[in-house]
């Protein structure tokens, strides 16, 4: 019997040892992912701002490799203050990749069609706009930016020589400690517009769309919205607009036969408003006077800009209750404005002279999205930063603007809530709270939704990205964003003054809540207070 056991126990002793170091391989390949990282391993390499994994090959994978790219900064988005950031980046000396999300370029205002353009100014009408905004603004107001196309060469000439890759779907996106805070972004992983899988690290990621397509991904704090002002229980952001195109408009003819008119007439026919040889403001007795057949549609006073060649084009119907994030959402919000523009157009055709003959001159591609979630960054303005005119030791902008807050389904008209003179805006309302390397620009600054009113306005928001796009480019290798203390920033705000006429300092504003309490101004914040209502009672 012995000898049979024998046997027995020399095969039991060979087979325990072949599966012990079959599960010792098992262990070693579950550390490893996909991409040949050992994911199990706290190794990794540092980049300027931003923490990344080390890649080590794993030559036995079966799986395919994707390709993987690193860069100084990603844009995700193709709106236009984002694109600030990365011209200056890179006429800074950094390398930039725009990865858009949407399937067409150029957001608000390439497929949104919003072309026109609201000038930031102060209390005495100085103009506030700066940097290469500037340009933009100018052109507009002086007729040479008008039409689509003009607007198009302006983009082209803004993203010369910087990569964009159109229509990508983000996979996911890896999260490791932060070095400064809880998190860092290290890479992110993406699925081109032909299927193709991708991957790609960086040192500072830019969130740059309309409906936070990263940063929704993040671990993030949402900001209470106007749901909260107007006592709502769901979510719900300001109307979207669909901008409202018309050609063979008699614009001379429309122009002198309003300025022919008595005021009294003027008053009877189209209520308040004006027109001049290239706006047409308000008019909000023609609005008035028409009926919008679906209540999630409206029509208020009109933002009218002759294009040039009886070619106009309007800010002016609103839709209400639309999700950004959601396709069906805005698809939905298209077809109820390709139904009802029609109507007004027939409404303007019977009730303003030199409107005889007007036509559609087509349909833009996409809305116009004034505002999605408010996420926490390091400071989150607030009205009383606005109107009480305060300046802050990391400006990288000089705002103006009402605090105008558009309707939503509560509110269709929408509310001003205080004209602040002038302000500044810090780097901090910029860099999302928590994370190390993500910046927030254009409409995803940190504001509370009243001071978002204001906020979210083009030349406050594009100078603001791209300052930061300097000073990204004169601190690499030396200094990382989140580095950045009061004594640093003199010198980059006078580096931004010299050589792209920037000025964010030595800047006064008028204080419109000097001597309010502490209660007042706390009021004044969450909206429990309308300054221009407040201050007539007050004085």
């Amino acid at each position: 019997m012995l000898l049979r056991r024998k046997p027995k126990k020399r095969n039991l002793t060979v087979l325990l040892t072949v599966l012990a170091l079959v599960a010792m391989a098992a262990v070693y390949t579950s550390l490893v992912d996909w991409n040949g990282k050992e994911t199990g391993s706290p190794n990794v390499a540092a980049t300027n701002g931003a923490v990344t994994p080390e890649l080590k090959p794993n030559p036995e994978s079966k799986e395919p490799t994707i390709p993987s790219e690193q860069t100084d900064i990603v844009i995700i988005g193709s709106e236009l203050e984002g694109l600030y950031l990365a011209r200056a980046a890179v006429d800074e000396g950094l390398k930039v990749k725009v990865l858009d999300t949407r399937e067409a370029f150029g957001g608000q205002v390439l497929q949104g069609e919003m072309l026109f353009l609201d000038e930031t100014r102060d209390d005495a009408r100085r103009l506030l706009v700066q940097g290469r905004a500037k340009e933009l603004f100018d052109g507009f107001r002086n007729g040479k930016i008008r039409k689509l196309g003009e607007f198009e060469q302006y983009f082209d000439k803004l993203i010369q020589g910087i990569p964009v890759e159109q229509g990508i779907r983000i996979d996911s996106v890896e999260q490791l400690p932060g070095q400064f805070g809880a998190h860092t972004v290290g890479a992110l992983q993406y699925t081109t517009k032909d299927g193709q899988k991708k991957r790609i690290e960086s040192s500072y990621w830019v969130e740059n769309t309309d409906y936070a397509a990263m940063a929704s991904k993040l671990e993030v704090n949402r900001l209470a919205g106007l749901e909260k002002f107007y006592g709502q229980n769901e979510i719900e952001y300001m109307s979207s607009g669909m901008m409202m195109k018309f050609k063979n408009v008699d614009w001379t003819k429309f122009q002198q036969h309003f300025k022919s008119l008595t005021i009294q007439e003027r008053n009877k026919k189209y209520g308040y408003g004006q027109v001049d040889h290239s706006y047409a403001i308000g008019l909000t007795g023609i609005t008035n006077r028409y009926q919008s057949t679906n209540d999630r549609v409206f029509l208020r006073g009109l933002n009218a800009v002759h294009q040039r060649d009886g070619e106009v084009i309007i800010n002016a119907f609103l839709i209400y209750t639309v999700d950004p994030s959601d396709d069906q959402s805005v698809a939905e919000a298209m077809e109820l404005g390709k139904k009802e523009i029609p109507l007004i157009l027939d409404h303007f055709r019977s009730s303003i002279v030199g409107w005889e003959n007007a036509e559609l001159n087509g349909f833009p591609n996409y809305l116009y999205i004034r505002e999605y979630n408010h996420y926490e960054t390091d400071y989150v303005l607030k009205p009383s930063d606005m109107l009480g005119a305060k300046m802050f030791w990391d400006n990288v902008s000089i705002g103006g603007y009402p605090l105008d807050l558009q309707g939503t389904s509560a509110n269709k008209w929408g509310i001003e809530m205080g004209r602040p003179d002038k302000y500044g805006m810090p780097l901090r309302s910029f860099l999302l709270k928590n994370y190390d390397n993500v910046i927030m620009a254009g409409k995803n600054v940190g504001a509370s939704a009243i001071a978002f009113g204001s906020a979210r306005i083009q030349p406050n928001t594009g100078l603001a990205a791209e300052s930061i796009g300097v000073i990204l480019g004169q601190i690499q290798g030396k200094k990382k964003l989140r580095e950045l203390r009061e004594a640093d920033m003199p010198a980059l705000q006078d580096y931004l003054a010299s050589k792209y006429a920037i000025q964010l300092t030595g800047v006064t504003g008028n204080n419109k809540i000097a001597g309010w309490t502490a209660e007042e101004i706390a009021k004044l914040d969450t909206g429990e207070i309308v300054y221009a209502q407040y201050v007539k009672k007050r004085q």
